[in-house]
This record gives C-alpha cells, sequence and structure tokens, in this order.
C-alpha cells in the first residue's frame, strides 16, 4: 500500500478510534435526483457552446457533499429501469407529470424539449463513465427505485453503519434516526432527530402519515385538500404529540372528532387515499424481491472503485469541460481519501 495511504489511515485511527472501516459513515446518493437538479441549475456550456450542466453540477455537488461529510464510503444509487412499476400498478398516475413538455434549461444549444432530452440522455450516460473512475459504488437495479434500495440500505445491507441520504426528496426524511440523517444540498443542510421537530414540530416516526395527509406534488400523489402544516397543528395534534402513532390511531382520532371541522371528517372519510399514500411514499419497510436484495447486497458488500485520475483528466479534456481551476487538486481534495480506504477494501 503507498505510504500516503498509510498515513491517511493511521489519522483515521488517532482521530477517531470508533472507525470501522469503509462501512462506517456511508454517503448515500440520490443520482437521479441530483442529476435532474444539477442539469436544471447548473448552465455551464462546454468550449463548444454544448451545455454540460449535468455532468459539471454532478461532480461538483458529490465533491462538496464529501467534502463536507467526510464519509468513508459513497453509494450513488439510480432507478432500475421500470423502477416505478410496482407504485404505478397501485396509483397508474404516479409521476405522470414528469412527463417533460417544456424546457427545463435556458441554454442556447437546447433548442426545443426534444433537444433537452437528448442533452440529458448523453449527459447521464458520460457521467457514468466519469464515476466509474472514482472511489464510488455505483448501482441501478432492475424494477427497484433509488429511494428505496438507499432505504434497504442504510435499514438492512448496513444496518450498524452511520448514514448520511443526500436528496432534496423528503420522503427521506421519514428514516431520520440516531443513524440516518439526511443532507439537503440545496439547504445545504443536515437533517437530524432535533431539525424534524423544529421544522415540523413532530418525530420523524410520524413523518409518514403527515405526507400521506398532504401528498407529494412531485410524486403526483395527491393528499386531502385544505391540510397544510399549520391546520394539521390545530386540528389533528395527536400526530404532533410524543408518541409513535399508527394510521388507525390517526383515523380513530378524526372519526371522535369529526364534527370540529370539516377537514377533520375529511380525514375521517379518506381512509382509502391515506393508506394508497402510505403504501406509495413509506420507506421503512421496503418491498424488494429477493432477487433485488441478492443484487443490492453483492454490489453493497463487493470491493470499492480505486479512484483512475488519469482517465477522469481525460474525460474533461475530451469534453473540453471545465470544471474547477485545477481539477488534480480538486480530485485529490474530495476523493483522495476515499481512494485510501476503497484501497483497504480490495
Amino acid at each position: 500500500m503507498k505510504k500516503e495511504y498509510i498515513d491517511i489511515l493511521q489519522n483515521l485511527k488517532e482521530t477517531n478510534n470508533t472507525s470501522k472501516g469503509p462501512n462506517d459513515r456511508v454517503l448515500l446518493v440520490d443520482g437521479l435526483n441530483t442529476f435532474i437538479r444539477s442539469y436544471t441549475c447548473n448552465p455551464s456550456t462546454n468550449e463548444d457552446g454544448i451545455h454540460v450542466g449535468g455532468i459539471k453540477g454532478f461532480l461538483l455537488s458529490i465533491g462538496y457533499a464529501i467534502r463536507t461529510i467526510k464519509p468513508t464510503r459513497v453509494i450513488i444509487c439510480f432507478d432500475g429501469k421500470g423502477g416505478s412499476a410496482r407504485r404505478k400498478k397501485l396509483f397508474p398516475e404516479y409521476k405522470a407529470q414528469r412527463t417533460f413538455n417544456v424546457r427545463l434549461t435556458r441554454i442556447n444549444s437546447n433548442t426545443s424539449v426534444e433537444d433537452e432530452k437528448v442533452s440529458m440522455g448523453q449527459q447521464i450516460q458520460r457521467l457514468t463513465q466519469y464515476l466509474e473512475k472514482l472511489p464510488l459504488t455505483v448501482l441501478a437495479t432492475e424494477r427497484i427505485e433509488a429511494d428505496d434500495a438507499i432505504a434497504y440500505i442504510a435499514k438492512q445491507v448496513l444496518p450498524e453503519s452511520q448514514h448520511f441520504i443526500m436528496s432534496t426528496d423528503t420522503d427521506f426524511l421519514q428514516l431520520v434516526d440516531e443513524r440516518i440523517q439526511v443532507w439537503s444540498p440545496t439547504a445545504k443542510k443536515f437533517y437530524f432527530r432535533k431539525d424534524m421537530q423544529d421544522r415540523f414540530g413532530l418525530k420523524p416516526e410520524n413523518y409518514i402519515l403527515y405526507k400521506s395527509l398532504v401528498g407529494d406534488k412531485s410524486d403526483n400523489i395527491p393528499g386531502i385538500k385544505g391540510l397544510g402544516q399549520k391546520t394539521l397543528e390545530k386540528r389533528l395534534p395527536i400526530l404532533f404529540g410524543s408518541e409513535t402513532i399508527t394510521m388507525d390511531q390517526l383515523i380513530d382520532y378524526a372519526e371522535k372528532n369529526k364534527d370540529q371541522a370539516k377537514v377533520i371528517a375529511e380525514v375521517a372519510n379518506n381512509r382509502k387515499l391515506l393508506e394508497l399514500n402510505y403504501k406509495l411514499m413509506q420507506l421503512e419497510e421496503v418491498e424488494i424481491s429477493g432477487q433485488a436484495k441478492e443484487s443490492i447486497r453483492n454490489i453493497v458488500n463487493g470491493p470499492m472503485q480505486r479512484l483512475v485520475k488519469f482517465e477522469i483528466l481525460k474525460y474533461i479534456l475530451e469534453d473540453r469541460m471545465t470544471i474547477v481551476k485545477n481539477p488534480e487538486f480538486w480530485l485529490k481534495e474530495s476523493f483522495h481519501y476515499l481512494d485510501a480506504m476503497s484501497a483497504i477494501d480490495q
């Protein structure tokens, strides 16, 4: 092993005697969520005027998260082919609004919606090549959404690890506990148990019921009209107490108090909608086939990739793209420690 890697690992032992190795602190990245956000928000073009914001934004975002969180391992999860099938079977309108019919960027090289679709596909393919040369683990399991894969890894595959989930998808907040935190790359904020109480006034365990009531516009899941946080706090205080409650307890409370307000009666009368929403959004006990579980476990428990610096630098030159002024320094600052961890995982 190179001396520089030995020095890094020795420093880790001296500063953190409880370290368990590569799976001690795991950064779980919602891949498509991160890419779409990067693609739409990063206007960067290369020297030929071609939009490369999806690639550049993704790499910079991952690098920033790594330097902030200092994980011992990074696992990037993408939706597998047919990943939404199970939820669409339950609710055909699931994510139906995500068919792009308007432009997402104002980049001149993309003059139409079709141009953007082609550009997005090309950038994802190219991004995959970059990720294959970085000390990361990348997975996309057929018929499994990234949300389910991330939850399964955090809850069952690596149950002893400290996990940081990187996503703007608020569904992940239901998983927050002593081992699992959510990192919002837009707010640059961690969500711990206390943050859930401060922002929503409730326990993470009750957050899935909260989401079932209000719905999720980003996934085209309808909630009960007229319900927002303030209304819920006033009309359904049981949700904001110190106890973890069940769907049955929530409905029972609404039944007993439905004469107090029309919105409470709506909750009592919409059990089927709430139970459907719960099934669509809950991540505590994900439904994954035995074959998919085995595939995920094999990838997670397999050897970590190594950093191939010269390939990354070659890709940057080929794409005529400026990520940072000094890409070699950026690679070292962002990925050198992870590469040292991958060296001992071989």
